[in-house]
């Protein structure tokens, strides 16, 4: 996990998106000026923003709208794909700090895969990556699942940068039923199990959610959803703060060793690079003596769990079958 200091400075210095919000307008005799913060030369936006849900979808098509929305009210982007384990437990962390903001802030979740321009606005070498859209500008936070007492951190850094930079709107969500029986059925609570695995995540506690997962497996042998969630908190606890310059120059310097190459392969299925982190395994897999076959064997397997159905995982199976038989 890396995280970016946050201040004025670095925001006025990121890639202006804000003419993006002015297409089609007319021109006038008061403009703001390139650079300057949004709120400077004109009154602050701090009256309500109608939306429809302070979790919204963005995509490549759509940024103009989120573009004008963080004129007015801060947009936190959660970059995300779907076969990024450590993304589905960041996520719901995220969704959940910002309904508690209660409009102060908004979140716009961007699947990379199908929208490789924002990704590529928010500089997401890897995933899940977190950025932020404010007055036009968008600037990246952090990189990794972190815990939700440092979500909450950034979101109060993100805060302080727009009353600064005059963007105090409040976002209302419009369009909710009148009728209760109309309303979304609340989802279904986890298992006990499953709730305290989440629980540790969000305390940064990875070996107590792994031990909540073991207990859920020992309870309950077909739950695939407990391996999958144990498989992705190792993940998780392996990246955590580690380097990619790091640890991609330590294989390269060593490519014989095991365990530098597991690093690696870990830090590209984090950040969304499936094929390069199974073919490096698969390749060193004939090389290797039985106990460094049979590490990298339960390592993959491990890694296919992260993935889950996917073309990729298959492919990579059956040449694992292959090199066993």
């Amino acid at each position: 996990m890396s995280e970016m200091p946050l201040d004025g400075a670095a925001l006025r210095g990121a890639v202006d998106l804000s003419s993006l919000a002015n297409r089609g307008a007319s021109s006038s005799p008061q403009q703001q000026t390139p650079g300057q913060p949004a709120g400077q030369g004109e009154e602050a936006s701090a009256g309500p923003v109608a939306v429809d849900s302070l979790v919204l979808d963005g995509t490549d098509q759509t940024v103009e709208t989120f573009v004008e929305l963080s004129m007015q009210v801060p947009v936190l982007v959660d970059l995300w794909a779907e076969w990024c384990g450590p993304c589905k437990q960041l996520t719901p962390v995220l969704e959940k700090v910002v309904a508690d903001y209660a409009g102060r802030i908004l979140l716009m979740k961007v699947d990379v895969d199908a929208n490789p321009q924002l990704a590529q606005v928010f500089q997401a070498q890897s995933i899940p990556t977190v950025g932020v859209l404010l007055g036009g500008r968008p600037m990246q936070v952090f990189q990794g699942a972190v815990p939700e007492a440092q979500v909450r951190e950034v979101i109060e850094q993100v805060l302080q940068i727009a009353a600064q930079n005059g963007v105090t709107g409040t976002a209302t969500v419009t369009g909710a039923p009148d009728e209760p029986e109309d309303a979304e059925p609340e989802p279904e609570p986890l298992p006990p199990l499953h709730q305290e695995a989440h629980d540790a995540i969000d305390r940064g506690d990875y070996d107590a959610a792994v031990a909540a997962y073991d207990k859920a497996i020992a309870q309950n042998p077909k739950d695939d959803e407990a391996r999958a969630g144990r498989a992705q908190v190792r993940l998780l606890a392996r990246v955590s703060g580690a380097s990619l310059e790091e640890v991609r120059a330590a294989a390269a310097s060593a490519p014989g060793d095991l365990d530098a190459q597991l690093a690696v392969a870990d830090m590209d299925i984090s950040g969304g690079h499936i094929d390069d982190a199974f073919d490096r395994l698969l390749s060193l897999f004939p090389e290797l003596d039985d106990d460094g076959k049979a590490t990298v064997r339960e390592r993959l397997l491990e890694l296919f769990e992260i993935v889950g159905a996917d073309p990729r995982v298959t492919k990579a199976r059956a040449r694992l079958a292959g090199l066993l038989f």
